[in-house]
C-alpha cells in the first residue's frame, strides 16, 4: 500500500507533495510552491512573485508553504501582503493553499474569508482549542512525527474528523507509514480505511 506524503522536502519522494525550494526549477513529481515567511525579501518581492506565477504548472499541486511567522525578522505588515498576495494566486489559479504558521494563528483564521481554495495547516502540533477554531472554520490539520510520540496531539489527532486530516514527514526523515499506523490506532481504523480517506481528502481539496 502507497502512503501519501502531503508536505516533504525529499526530491526523490514520489508518492506525495514535494515544497520546492524558492527560484528552484519545477520537478516532474507533485509539488507545491510558494514564498515561505523565512524567505522573503522585501527588495526582491515582485522577482519572487515572477517564480512563483512561473511555478504554477500542472505538477504544481498547492501554493505554499506560505502564511505568518513571529519568529523571523520579516515585519509582519510585509509578511501579511505576501500571504494575501499567495492567497489570491491560490483563488486564480484554483488549487489549495499548504500554510507554515508560528504563533499567527488567529491571525491566519482572520485571511480564511478571502480565500476561495482550501487552506491547509502543515505540521500542526498546538494546543486543542486552537485546532477546535481551524476546524471550526474549515481548514485541515496536517500533521508530522510528533503524534508518535506526543500524547497531548495524539489526542487532537483522535478528535480531528477524518475527512480533515493529512499526514506528512516534512523534513523529518522516518517512513510515514509509522505515522498512519499510529494514527490508524488512535482512530481505531484500518490502514486502509484511514488511507481512503486521505486519498479522498486530497480529491477533495484539488477539486476545491
Amino acid at each position: 500500500m502507497d502512503f501519501f506524503d502531503f508536505h516533504h522536502h525529499k526530491e526523490n519522494s514520489r508518492n506525495g507533495i514535494y515544497n520546492l525550494d524558492l527560484g528552484a526549477a519545477p520537478p516532474l513529481q507533485l509539488y507545491s510552491a510558494g514564498i515561505h515567511p523565512k524567505d522573503i525579501a522585501a527588495d526582491a518581492m515582485e522577482e519572487q512573485f515572477r517564480w512563483l506565477e512561473s511555478s504554477v504548472s500542472e505538477n504544481c499541486f498547492a501554493i505554499g508553504e506560505c502564511g505568518l511567522d513571529s519568529m523571523v525578522p520579516i515585519p509582519q505588515k510585509i509578511q501579511e501582503k505576501v500571504f494575501m498576495r499567495q492567497i489570491r494566486l491560490s483563488n486564480e489559479v484554483k488549487k489549495p493553499v499548504i500554510i507554515h504558521c508560528v504563533r499567527k494563528f488567529y491571525e491566519v483564521i482572520s485571511f480564511k474569508k478571502k480565500a476561495e481554495q482550501a487552506m491547509v495547516i502543515h505540521g500542526f502540533n498546538k494546543k486543542k482549542q486552537i485546532a477546535d477554531d481551524l476546524l471550526a472554520r474549515n481548514f485541515y490539520l496536517s500533521f508530522g512525527k510528533a503524534v508518535l510520540y506526543n500524547l497531548s496531539l495524539q489526542d487532537i489527532v483522535k478528535s480531528t474528523p477524518l475527512d480533515r486530516i493529512f499526514l506528512e514527514t516534512d523534513n523529518d526523515y522516518f517512513n510515514i507509514e509509522e505515522l498512519y499506523q499510529k494514527v490508524s490506532e488512535i482512530k481505531g481504523i484500518s490502514l486502509e480505511r484511514l488511507n481512503e480517506h486521505i486519498v479522498e481528502n486530497l480529491h477533495t481539496i484539488k477539486n476545491g
